[in-house]
């Protein structure tokens, strides 16, 4: 008697149910072999209610699901990178104004005026701690005093601070408070001469500023607003 098994034979040797649970066991079996595609012969027509589902159509979708996620993706990617250019852009238009300010009242004004249209904020404020003593220097138009300890209460050991869907604070934006939805609060130390201060950016958005954000770019405007301070007002770091 022969010893050799037949096609047929080996057809039969495996059921139904053992190929199922064999791709079960092996869900990555046609990754690791995609030429056993080729092999398969997926149903011409579409399934109805209770069929097999139609291989080749699933496929298909399959194809277009994945394109149309890809193209999602490109699509936040590139309005992504166009609102970081934008944003740069606005930095630096507000960092070419602060140096080209005339006076420190020039630079002032520059800060908690124009600000707020570079950057298109609603309203830009600068906060400063009181410490007991007369600051002349500092005690001009457009700048707001909060009492000692507020920076620290309000940043929590943080350099900067985005809050979103949030009530506007008076003793930031005094007679504006009512205006601001959302802000970004950058501490801002000027020297140690100097008490803590705080640069406050807000909009009536109340999705402008959040958590998750990137930082670097404002967080680079506060550092260059600090040494503009020290070189005006001849202050050591």
């Amino acid at each position: 008697m022969s010893d050799v098994i037949s096609d047929e034979e080996i057809k039969l040797s495996l059921s139904k149910d053992e190929v199922l649970a064999f791709l079960k066991d092996n869900p990555d079996f046609f990754q690791n072999n995609p030429e056993a595609l080729e092999l398969l012969i997926p149903p011409k027509k579409r399934p109805k209610k209770g069929e097999v589902a139609d291989f080749q159509s699933y496929m298909i979708q399959r194809l277009k699901a994945d394109k149309d996620e890809v193209l999602e993706s490109t699509r936040e990617i590139v309005e992504n990178s166009r609102a970081n250019m934008n944003n740069q852009q606005r930095v630096h238009t507000a960092v070419l104004r602060l140096l080209e300010a005339n006076n420190f009242q020039d630079f002032i004004h520059a800060i908690t005026m124009d600000l707020a249209s570079i950057l298109d904020v609603d309203i830009a404020v600068l906060v400063v701690e009181a410490d007991g003593e007369t600051i002349p220097q500092i005690q001009m138009n457009g700048i707001r005093i909060i009492p000692e300890g507020t920076v620290d209460k309000w940043m929590q050991e943080k350099a900067v601070l985005l809050q979103d869907n949030i009530s506007g604070i008076e003793p930031i934006y005094g007679g504006g408070a009512t205006l601001v939805k959302s802000q970004i609060l950058l501490r801002v130390d000027i020297s140690m001469d100097t008490p803590p201060a705080i640069l406050a950016f807000g909009s009536r958005d109340p999705d402008m500023f959040g958590e998750g954000q990137a930082t670097d770019q404002v967080i680079f405007l506060a550092r260059v607003i600090e040494r503009c301070f020290r070189s005006w007002l001849k202050l050591p770091v």
